[in-house]
């Protein structure tokens, strides 16, 4: 089974969605991105973080956030084995998407390292 997430086009405005591999822990979902932050759905998330999630017969708005392997280890660590354990395969950023409690619109909701944000964090940021 694959995720579909659908994110807002940084320059168009416009839907896009992917189909990716996902994991989750603890009621939250998580995609590995191989490109990091060349891949055009990251800069869209960190453009804007609200997303739509489709998975099997389930249909949510999301907020996405961008997991910091060095902020936090244990996290990162813990999601990457669910992913290695499940597809043999975790290498890339981590991205985070917590199913919103009630379908706002925007970039509004439960986010910690996003946008300009996550780029001051890294110093290998593009």
């Amino acid at each position: 089974m694959f995720l579909y997430l659908t994110t807002t086009g940084r320059r168009t405005g416009l839907p896009r969605e992917i189909e990716i591999w996902f994991t989750e822990r603890d009621g939250l979902f998580y995609v590995i991105a191989e490109h990091r932050e060349r891949a055009n759905w990251v800069r869209n998330i960190l453009a804007d973080s609200h997303v739509h999630v489709r998975l099997g017969d389930r249909r949510f708005a999301g907020t996405a956030r961008l997991v910091d392997d060095e902020r936090e280890p244990d996290l990162a660590r813990a999601v990457k084995k669910l992913s290695d354990a499940k597809y043999g395969w975790s290498d890339g950023l981590l991205v985070e998407i917590t199913k919103d409690t009630k379908d706002t619109k925007g970039t509004k909701g439960q986010r910690s390292v996003t946008g300009s944000d996550w780029k001051n964090s890294r110093t290998d940021a593009i």
